[in-house]
Parts: C-alpha cells; structure tokens; sequence
C-alpha cells in the first residue's frame, strides 16, 4: 500500500514539474518595446517566410527549386536581403515573396519581392495583456494595396502577415530593432 502511494506521489510530481512555465516579460523589455512602438521608428528583419500552400506552390517544390531544407510551408530568409522599416508615417519594405499570384503581373512587375515606399493608412496599434503590441496598417505598392499585421512580443521577436489585393497571405518571423533617423 505504502508503494503505490509513493509511486503516485512521484507520478503526479513529475507530472507538476514537467509543467512548461509561462515567460513572463521584465519591466525593463516592456519599457524597452515600448519605446520602439512609440517611436515609430523601428526594422523588422524576417528569418522565416510562411507562405500559403497552394497546388502550384507544391508543384514548385515538388520540382526540386526550393533550397534544402525548406518546404512549401516555411522557408528560410537567413542570407536573403529583406525588411519592413517604419519611420513616422511612412513604411519601406522588401520582402521576398513565395506564393500564388492572381491576375495582375505585367512585364514590369520586377521580381515579384513585396516593395513598399509609401504613407501608411489607418494606422493602429493595439498593446496585449501579455505586453505585447499588434500593429495593423494599408500602405500601397507600386501596382497593389497591402494589408500588414504585425505582431512584437517583448522579446522583441515579431510575426507579421501581409495581404496583397492580387496575392495570396503570406507570414514572416523575425526580430524588430530600433532605427534612428539617420538609418532610414
């Protein structure tokens, strides 16, 4: 009798201890991304791209053009040129795009890359119980309208998804820092 209740006692310690234990962020990474937010002057640099997986986006990789290691789903951006810059009220961006594209595409729709060089619309930001901030903005393309959604979390990691008017969604992840005017 003695046995079976100390194995269950160990049983339901180990199962208590095994527990995953909720990151709390510090005063000081709150205020730290709390400044960036409001400064309104900050770079996203993406390591992973999502894209939405389509049939002809599983045809790409089924056709062995994809590097290594990625699948239609996630690819890996480390050592590919990409940002999304905000700087008062404007955006700047060059993030590589992996997806279906609907209608539109001329002769001069360059590589295909999400470029921005414009003024923001309705512009929001949103901060999270846990202290994290949800970013929402339209900035416009050279030949499409953009929808962003930006996710920073105190860590200062980030998730954004982009919605173009002629392309399908598509998400990154990746780091924010600080930019000062000088960088922009």
């Amino acid at each position: 009798m003695k046995a079976l209740k100390l194995i269950t006692f160990l049983s339901i310690f180990l199962i208590v201890s095994c527990g995953s234990k909720k990151s709390v962020a510090t005063v000081e990474e709150l205020k730290v991304l709390e400044s960036i937010v409001q400064s309104k002057a900050y770079e996203i640099d993406s390591d992973m791209a999502y894209p939405q997986v389509t049939n002809a986006v599983q045809q790409v990789f089924n056709s062995g053009l994809m590097q290594p290691g990625n699948t239609p789903g996630n690819i890996n951006l480390i050592g590919n040129p990409n940002y999304l810059r905000i700087h008062n009220d404007s955006v700047y961006s060059y993030l590589p795009y992996f997806g279906e594209r609907q209608m539109r595409g001329g002769y001069d729709a360059g590589d295909g890359a999400i470029e921005l060089k414009s003024l923001m619309k309705d512009y929001q930001v949103n901060q999270k119980k846990d202290g994290s901030y949800r970013i929402s903005f339209t900035a416009e393309g050279n030949q499409e309208s953009f929808q962003v959604y930006i996710n920073i979390f105190p860590s200062l990691k980030s998730t954004m998804s982009v919605n173009g008017v002629y392309r399908f969604p598509i998400q990154y992840s990746g780091m924010v820092k600080p930019k000062e005017d000088k960088d922009l």
